[in-house]
């Protein structure tokens, strides 16, 4: 078995009881072989402002860039405002692709996840996102996809999952996550020797 992959968990809403911050929280307590994830926080991020990006940039900027850059992959769970994604992760994604030809993105494997309490799954938002992912260079996961709807009838109290076939299904994504993670860091791995 090969060793776990530092993913980072870029979570789009900054509300404190998010269901897809609960979404991360539970998969995080799955504990899936081959990934560890860790949630990159983004609600700190001050706007991205070219004009700011100098030697005395945002030290949020920095450590963000340098957490991005030390994971071997991106997970992405989002709700969807406005059939686009929230402006706090459009901020990080802008964030975190600067300075020009600097891209802490650059060739990451990711994968997306959407989730609300409606029955889309926030279809908009996954599919929005994906675009800017291609120009990133950020090879997303195409199958399984994952729009989940139901988002507010799906965890408990604690915030964990009550329904076996949803927890069925996630276990299946993260594993083709894993394989696609592996895939495209053997490929770095031949690349490099």
């Amino acid at each position: 078995m090969t060793q776990a992959r530092k993913v980072a968990v870029l979570v789009g809403s900054l509300r404190k009881g998010s269901y897809n911050r609960k979404m991360a929280n539970a998969l995080i307590k799955m504990g899936i072989p081959g990934v560890d994830l860790t949630i990159l926080e983004i609600g700190d991020l001050p706007l991205y402002n070219e004009d700011l990006d100098t030697d005395a940039r945002p030290d949020t900027w920095t450590s963000f860039r340098e957490a991005l850059g030390s994971s071997a992959a991106v997970l992405f769970i989002t709700p969807e405002y406005n059939r686009s994604v929230p402006g706090a992760l459009k901020n990080a994604i802008d964030v975190g692709s600067r300075p020009y030809g600097k891209s802490a993105w650059q060739g990451k494997p990711g994968a997306v996840m959407s989730l609300s309490p409606g029955k889309m799954g926030a279809f908009g938002a996954n599919q929005h996102l994906r675009q800017s992912l291609v120009f990133l260079n950020v090879p997303a996961m195409a199958q399984p996809e994952a729009y989940i709807g139901g988002a507010a009838k799906m965890f408990d109290d604690a915030g964990d999952l009550v329904d076996d076939g949803t927890r069925t299904f996630l276990q299946e994504f993260m594993k083709a996550f894993a394989t696609w993670i592996d895939m495209f860091v053997s490929r770095q791995t031949v690349q490099q020797e």
